[in-house]
């Protein structure tokens, strides 16, 4: 598929790539440690242009098609250590900006999207709520309807971004008993009275990517906040999905090519029993299968993300291409840190915070256990 490219293509993922090796990742294990976001990092993606990469140049951004965007991304991740900012860029691009795009108003596009590509605002995205996660249909933040617009009420968690969030995409609902027929989306300015955002919330992985809580306190917002039709937000939040999960498993399959290589290295100049630790077939062996996982990953994400390209996704595809990379993208984790002994299991060095970042991968975007029960539906179970 690779050869599908145009050279203007091929040439932005090669630059992506260099650019992500040789000015992202520097300090990661201080950031991790510290659980502070990379903002050095975040406005250099903005001056290459990645926040915008898939948005038309009349609204700041690089225009490319999604196929394309998808390369990029996981070229991204392949040169850049600090996952927690990768991801954080992901939720920015994906579940804020590109609804705006898709979804919004000439003069919600105008307003919003420049800034969200230029890096000079942050999106987030606000769905899941303390009792609704899998379950989006069953979320109870209430838009009720006022003179004047709508006035929002609920608690949001969760939320990528929420502590740097300078607009956040609120899914809300105007009446429940229409259950998805209800839902409807918001966007919200920080500073918006009735909006507040809690603590960062600690996590085990993606550390330097910061997450937490919104509530909603009676907020009121125009009819000019409301994001597409009155009760279809289902629609935007499919989207959503279609478009971030091949652009986080891009951002897995980037972390598995840099994983695999380092493993390589490591193997190659670790030096055991008068020989390189390598030459053991347990060590071998493990680095084969890290190198089978891989080419099968990206196999399914270039299928994935060929068949969006053409318009002709197909939801089992999807589910299947997700569950199956993120898990690979957990053992590998687990086998690196294996070839590495007490210099993987130890912090510095990064590969124990590779493992940890890779298994949020199993959770985001749909748990791997919706996503089987979404392929088990395709097959007619």
């Amino acid at each position: 598929m690779n050869q599908a490219l145009s050279q203007d293509a091929r040439t932005l993922v090669d630059s992506v790539a260099a650019f992500a090796r040789e000015q992202l990742g520097g300090d990661v294990d201080r950031h991790d440690a510290a659980g502070e976001f990379n903002w050095e990092g975040w406005r250099k993606c903005a001056q290459f242009g990645i926040l915008g990469l898939p948005f038309p140049e009349e609204h700041g951004g690089g225009g490319v098609d999604r196929f394309t965007a998808v390369l990029a991304m996981e070229a991204l991740a392949r040169g850049c250590a600090d996952g927690g900012l990768v991801f954080s860029m992901n939720a920015h691009i994906w579940a804020c900006a590109l609804p705006i795009w898709k979804f919004g108003s000439p003069e919600q596009r105008t307003r919003h999207l420049p800034r969200l590509a230029r890096g000079e605002a942050v999106g987030a995205f606000a769905a899941t709520e303390p009792d609704s996660g899998s379950d989006v249909n069953s979320l109870r933040t209430r838009a009720s309807r006022t003179d004047g617009g709508y006035r929002l009420s609920g608690t949001k968690t969760f939320v990528t971004n929420a502590p740097i969030a300078d607009l956040l995409l609120v899914l809300a609902t105007v009446d429940p008993a229409k259950g998805a027929g209800g839902i409807t989306a918001f966007l919200i300015e920080k500073g918006t009275p009735g909006l507040s955002v809690g603590r960062d919330i600690p996590k085990m992985g993606l550390r330097t990517s910061p997450m937490g809580e919104v509530v909603l306190d009676d907020c009121a917002v125009g009819p000019e906040s409301r994001l597409g039709a009155e009760g279809g937000a289902l629609g935007l939040f499919n989207t959503v999905m279609e478009w971030e999960r091949s652009c986080f498993l891009a951002s897995q399959v980037g972390l598995m090519t840099r994983q695999l290589d380092q493993c390589v290295r490591y193997a190659r100049t670790r030096r055991q029993f008068g020989q390189a630790i390598g030459k053991f077939q347990q060590v071998s062996a493990r680095i084969a299968d890290m190198k089978i996982r891989l080419n099968a990953s990206r196999a399914l994400l270039y299928s994935v993300a060929a068949s969006s390209a053409r318009g002709s996704e197909r939801l089992m595809e999807v589910a299947a291409a997700k569950v199956f990379i993120s898990e690979a993208a957990v053992q590998s984790g687990l086998d690196a840190v294996q070839i590495h002994g007490g210099y993987g299991y130890a912090a510095e060095g990064g590969v124990e915070r590779q493992l940890r970042d890779a298994v949020g991968g199993r959770i985001y975007s749909g748990t791997n256990e919706i996503q089987k029960t979404i392929i088990a539906r395709c097959l007619g179970l």
